[in-house]
C-alpha cells in the first residue's frame, strides 16, 4: 500500500482517537478507578473492537452489519450497561489506597477487556469512521492482504499510543491524591465520568 495512504489513514486514525469521545473518556475513568493496567486492559478491548469494523470495511462486510442493526444496538445498550454498573461501583467504593489498590489488582483481565470491546462495538464515533470516512482515505475494494495487515498493525500502534497517553495521566492522577477524602472525590469524578460515556454511547 503507498506510504502516503498509510499515513493519511495513521493521522485520520490518531486524531480520532484523540479527540473527545466515550472510548476515551471510559479509559481515563478506569484508569482513575483502578489504575494504569485497568486502563491497558481496557484499551486492549477499544483496540479489538476497532479491529473488527477495520475488517469489516475492508472485506465488504458493511452492508451485512446495517442488516444486524438491531444486534449491534442491543450491543451498545450492553456496554452502556457495563458502563453504568463501573460508574456504580467506582462512586459506592471504599477510599482506603491499600484496599483499593489490592482489590483493583484482582479484578478480571477479561472483563475489563470485554467492557471496551462492547463499548467500540456500540460506539457510533468508531462506527461512522470506518463505514464512513474510511472509503474515503482509500480505495477499499483494492487493498490486498499485506495492505490488511499493515493496517491492522498501525490500527495497534496508534490506537494503543493514544491510549496510553489517557492512561498514564489518568494514573498519573490517582497516584498524586493519596489521602482516603481526596481518592473518594476521584473515583467520583471517575464514575460520573464513566455514565457519561455511557450516555454518551446510547444518546446518539
Amino acid at each position: 500500500m503507498p506510504i502516503l495512504t498509510l499515513v493519511f489513514y495513521t493521522g485520520a486514525l490518531a486524531v480520532a482517537a484523540a479527540s473527545p469521545g466515550p472510548g476515551m473518556t471510559a479509559v481515563v475513568a478506569r484508569a482513575l478507578g483502578g489504575g494504569f493496567r485497568a486502563g491497558m486492559l481496557f484499551i486492549v478491548g477499544i483496540v479489538f473492537g476497532d479491529l473488527f469494523y477495520l475488517t469489516l470495511a475492508i472485506f465488504g462486510l458493511a452492508s451485512l452489519a446495517q442488516e444486524f442493526n438491531l444486534a449491534f444496538l442491543v450491543i451498545r445498550y450492553v456496554g452502556a450497561a457495563y458502563l453504568l454498573y463501573l460508574a456504580y461501583k467506582l462512586w459506592t467504593s471504599r477510599a482506603d489506597p491499600a484496599e483499593v489498590a489490592a482489590k483493583a489488582r484482582s479484578e478480571s483481565a477479561w472483563r475489563t477487556v470485554l467492557g471496551g470491546f462492547t463499548l467500540t462495538l456500540g460506539n457510533p464515533k468508531t462506527i461512522v469512521f470506518y463505514m464512513a470516512l474510511l472509503p474515503s482515505l482509500m480505495p477499499i475494494e483494492s487493498i490486498t492482504l499485506t495492505g490488511y495487515v499493515e493496517l491492522i498493525g498501525i490500527s495497534i500502534v496508534t490506537l494503543t499510543a493514544v491510549g496510553v497517553v489517557y492512561a498514564a495521566a489518568a494514573a498519573g492522577a490517582r497516584e498524586f491524591f493519596r489521602s482516603p477524602k481526596a481518592l473518594r472525590r476521584l473515583n467520583r469524578t471517575a464514575g460520573t465520568m464513566m455514565a457519561g460515556a455511557a450516555a454518551a454511547v446510547v444518546a446518539r
